[in-house]
C-alpha cells in the first residue's frame, strides 16, 4: 500500500495522493483516481471534488507549526 498525502494548496484544494477510498455520509464510494482533489471553498459544482471554482474566490494560505524538540 503507499503512503496516502493530502497537501493543503494555496488559496486551492486538498490534493489527494496515494491509495485511499473516499466515502459519502452514507459509507458509499465515490470512484476516484491515484491523484485527486477535494474541494475546500465550497464552490464547485462536482463536490465533493475541486472543479476550480475557487480561482479569484477564495484565499487560505494554511501552514503548519514548526516542531522543535
Amino acid at each position: 500500500m503507499s503512503k496516502v498525502t493530502i497537501k493543503v494548496n494555496d488559496n486551492g484544494s486538498f490534493r489527494v495522493t496515494g491509495d485511499v477510498e473516499l466515502l459519502d455520509g452514507e459509507g458509499k464510494p465515490f470512484e476516484t483516481k491515484e491523484v485527486f482533489s477535494l474541494c475546500r471553498c465550497g464552490l464547485s459544482q462536482k463536490m465533493p471534488f475541486c472543479d476550480a471554482s475557487h480561482k479569484g474566490k477564495f484565499q487560505s494560505a494554511v501552514r503548519a507549526e514548526e516542531k522543535i524538540d
